[in-house]
Order: structure tokens, then C-alpha cells, then sequence
């Protein structure tokens, strides 16, 4: 895909993590794309707290909902956009469903999995590693983060 449709998809990404701090959640937004058409399959953006729910991260439940439309748990040929590194949960749901590509903006230092802390994807246990690009409207979505923390402090 193009620069400029990464750009699209992320700002999406980004536009759903501003939906989830508008409701008190961490603002992490996701979007699952079909790279052969370039459409949207599905989206999500954080609901741990909403949903009563530890596993409704932004991209299981992009994740799940692309998985129930294309009536298949394998999401091969397809492109992944968050707002934010994945945790180690969410890489492995990434592996399981074989996501073609990975995109995120913000790293996470603390909590992240694929550049930092157990870098899920080089692990000889992990069965599946989609091509990674990182950083695209990464001030973006940091700044959005940082503020969302600052104000809870």
C-alpha cells in the first residue's frame, strides 16, 4: 500500500484511540485492513473498563470483528493499523490470525512487545511474524497518550 493510504488508515486509528479517551479508556485505536482492496474489515478501540472485559484491547476486538466477516479466524492478506505498540497479548492474537502486515505509530516502552520488551515476534515459540513498519503519525499519537495520562495524575 501507497504512503499515503497507511496515512489514511492510521489517522483512522488514531481518530478511534480520541473515541476511547473521550470515554475514560486508554486512547488505542485499530483498524483492520484488506490489502488487496484497501477497504476496511473491521475497527476497535480500547474497552477494558466498558466492557468489564481485560482482553478488549483495540486490536483483538479489530481482530475479532475482521475475523467475523471474513468468516475465518485467518486474517492473511491483511494490514493491521494501531495507534500503539501492541502489548504481548495482542502480538499473540496478531501471530494466531496471521496478519500479513503491522503498522503502529507510538512505541511503547513499558508495555509494548514487538520493538520492546519481549519482542514477541523474534521469539523461536512465536509461529508467525507479519512485516513490521512502526512510527507513521507517531508525535500524533503520543501527544494524545501523554495528555490523556497528565490529566489522570
Amino acid at each position: 500500500m501507497s504512503f499515503e493510504t497507511d496515512q489514511s488508515f492510521m489517522q483512522l486509528a488514531i481518530e478511534l484511540a480520541r473515541d476511547a479517551a473521550e470515554k475514560g479508556e486508554v486512547p488505542v485505536g485499530a483498524v483492520v485492513v484488506d490489502e488487496d482492496a484497501e477497504t476496511i474489515l473491521a475497527v476497535g478501540s480500547n474497552a477494558p473498563i466498558a466492557g468489564h472485559d481485560p482482553t478488549a484491547h483495540a486490536e483483538i476486538i479489530a481482530l475479532r470483528q475482521a475475523a467475523l466477516r471474513k468468516k475465518n479466524y485467518r486474517l492473511t492478506g491483511t494490514t493491521l493499523y494501531v495507534s500503539l505498540e501492541p502489548c504481548v497479548m495482542c502480538a499473540g492474537a496478531i501471530a494466531n490470525a496471521r496478519v500479513s502486515r503491522l503498522v503502529f505509530a507510538a512505541e511503547d516502552k513499558k508495555g509494548g512487545a514487538v520493538l520492546n520488551g519481549p519482542q514477541f515476534f523474534d521469539q523461536p515459540t512465536c509461529h508467525h511474524k507479519p512485516e513490521i513498519s512502526h512510527g507513521l503519525l507517531a508525535e500524533e499519537a503520543s501527544a494524545l497518550l501523554v495528555s490523556f495520562f497528565r490529566a489522570r495524575r
